[in-house]
């Protein structure tokens, strides 16, 4: 199943992913290996499953999801970064506008 990959997806993906690691560095805290550790591992796992389903599987995911697993490492945005390496190149079916740019002349001290 091919993904298309659109400009209102890339949006979606990089807000999941801040608003995932915004809860981990704000709520999940003050919780950190008490009873909300399972609520934490499970926001990790959906959060790689919506992911994965918006812009395609990256590997750049899976290192995300492995480093969730240490404690107090989830003060890290790893979400958030991972979407944005996974999503920063163009998107399929962009073109680079194909301008040529001349460059300045040389000052008058160096003209021949």
């Amino acid at each position: 199943m091919e993904i298309v990959v659109t400009p209102a997806r890339v949006r979606t993906a990089r807000a999941i992913a801040m608003l995932a690691d915004l809860a981990q560095i704000v709520v999940f805290p003050a919780f950190s290996e008490g009873a909300m550790s399972p609520v934490n591992d499970a926001l990790d796992v959906v959060v790689a499953v919506a992911l994965s389903a918006l812009v395609g599987w990256h590997w750049v995911f899976l290192p995300s999801f492995l480093s969730e697993l240490i404690p107090m490492w989830d003060l890290v945005p790893t979400w958030t970064a991972a979407v944005w390496y996974a999503t920063s190149g163009t998107l399929p079916g962009s073109q680079t506008p194909d301008v040529r740019v001349e460059p300045p002349p040389p000052p008058p001290a160096l003209r021949p």
